[in-house]
């Protein structure tokens, strides 16, 4: 199979998780980019920010037509984790990775499990605006995505539905605008980087992913909470079941 479809065919599942799930997009482009496309880590790391910021903001335009983004709440939330995920960033870089792995699976594994459990589906109505809670829960996600290296899409959907009480459509449409902004401030601290970016690859992955943005957002809006919800909490299940197995190996 040629590098330009497996490509395209990376860059739609990558659209459609975030589109649908909120999250996703680096945990997915990451491995797809390195493992599928050969790109080194480093490499695939800057491509992903690029991939994931082109679809996200296509994901948060679409979410926002339909009345799905917690404005409010989600810029207190973004805002609030930007200082920590800078601080916490420069930890991480005297940390072994398998080391943040490690603790990484284990808090996806424990959102997920939140998730599941009964009574964590939302309201079905607009949360109220808590800005407390929004700016701590912000920068406590803030910390930990700079720590650990990841999108901030995985863990604040669990955040802003066990945390914000928000409904799982909600969620899904204000991380998007956390992950926006994550992926605006991580790029703009890459300029020189994106220079090297091999765009014959990254172009037609970013384009698949964009499209496939929009067919999730028209799948999310078919499916229950209830049911996107426990979707969203098996594919954290599964990368968190993934990622230490592939340190080891």
């Amino acid at each position: 199979m040629s590098a330009l479809i497996l490509a395209l065919a990376a860059g739609a599942v990558v659209g459609l998780a975030l589109g649908a799930l909120g999250g996703g997009g680096s945990v997915l482009a990451v491995p797809a980019l390195i493992y599928l496309l050969g790109f080194t880590p480093a490499a695939a790391t800057t491509a992903s920010l690029i991939i994931v910021t082109a679809t996200s903001l296509t994901a948060l335009y679409a979410h926002a037509r339909t009345g799905d983004v917690r404005w409010r709440p989600g810029a207190l939330f973004a805002a609030a984790g930007l200082l920590p995920a800078a601080a916490a960033g420069a930890v991480a870089a005297h940390l072994p990775q398998p080391v943040l792995t490690t603790a990484f699976a284990a808090i996806a594994a424990l959102a997920a499990m939140r998730m599941l459990r009964p009574g964590r589906t939302g309201t079905g109505r607009p949360a109220a605006v808590r800005p407390v809670k929004a700016a701590g829960a912000g920068a406590g996600l803030g910390a930990l995505t700079g720590l650990l290296g990841v999108g901030g899409g995985f863990l604040a959907v669990p955040a802003l539905v066990t945390v914000l009480a928000f409904e799982m459509q909600a969620a899904v449409g204000t991380s998007l605008l956390v992950i926006s902004a994550n992926s605006l401030a991580s790029l703009a601290t890459r300029g020189a980087t994106t220079a090297g970016v091999d765009w014959a690859m990254v172009a037609p992955f970013a384009g698949a992913a964009v499209l496939g943005a929009w067919d999730g957002k028209r799948l999310a809006a078919k499916v229950t909470g209830p049911l996107l919800q426990r979707t969203f909490a098996v594919v954290l299940l599964v990368v968190a079941a993934y990622m230490p197995a592939d340190a080891l190996t």
